[in-house]
């Protein structure tokens, strides 16, 4: 029994050193991790605190820009737009002088900036983005097509509606252009922000109506089936049996 004792002892000394040799290892690699990272910041503690002060200049640059630059411009701009947008829509409603309307929402008058003073002027707010949307509806409707898609190629939205219906009318603009081509892109370019059961079905008849006149009849019937199938009560849906029909 001694002789089984004094064994068990000694296994228990030497795993006891083990353990020993092990936490010490653990803290010698330790002892070196700390002692890299302790030389690696002497080394290049001025590039570490040069970033940290980048950083915090950074963030305090662009909250004092936002608070005291941008959002007041953006309050003024907002304020400025109201002439501009009041000549647009009494254009919209007019019957005549349409066009002088539209000139005027667009070059202002009496010292009131119309939208292309607001996209010179403010540009990066949110005002100079709709002057871009209002620009180009109002040179489309005065037939500038070229100017059309311009300034609404400037515009974005998270408006579904009014993204769609900016890609929409390049589309319109690149057809009276003669493109048809990139009118089509357009309309798909639509098609691919808006899932409006209103305006929807207009782009895809858009759509397959070209497509039909580019002899892409895959594309074309495409489209005129989502009308079929998705928006049946539409007035888009009232011929489109004869428009599918005519692709066989």
């Amino acid at each position: 029994m001694a002789t089984y004792k004094k064994r068990k002892i000694k296994n228990k000394i030497s795993s006891q050193k083990k353990s020993i040799e092990s936490t010490q290892q653990v803290f010698e690699s330790l002892d070196v991790g700390a002692s890299k990272t302790e030389l690696f910041i002497s080394k290049y503690q001025n590039y570490l605190f040069a970033g940290v002060v980048f950083l915090i200049i950074s963030f305090g640059s662009f909250y004092l820009y936002d608070k005291f630059v941008f959002q007041p411009k953006n309050l003024e701009a907002n304020k400025e737009i109201f002439t501009a947008q009041n000549y647009f829509d009494l254009a919209l409603k007019s019957n005549q002088n349409q066009d002088s309307l539209f000139m005027l929402s667009l070059d202002g008058t009496g010292g009131k900036f119309g939208f292309l003073d607001i996209i010179d002027n403010y540009s990066g707010t949110d005002a100079a983005n709709i002057a871009f949307y209002s620009a180009g509806m109002a040179y489309y409707n005065m037939s500038k097509y070229d100017l059309a898609i311009q300034y609404l190629e400037n515009f974005s939205s998270s408006d579904e509606i009014l993204q769609s219906l900016a890609l929409s009318t390049i589309g319109d603009s690149f057809i009276q252009l003669e493109q048809f081509s990139d009118g089509l892109n357009s309309y798909e370019d639509a098609l691919s922000k808006t899932s409006n059961s209103f305006i929807r079905p207009i782009i895809l008849q858009k759509a397959g109506d070209i497509a039909a006149e580019l002899k892409k009849n895959k594309k074309a019937r495409k489209y005129y089936s989502e009308i079929k199938e998705s928006f049946p009560k539409s007035s888009q849906a009232n011929l489109i049996d004869v428009k599918i029909e005519k692709l066989n």
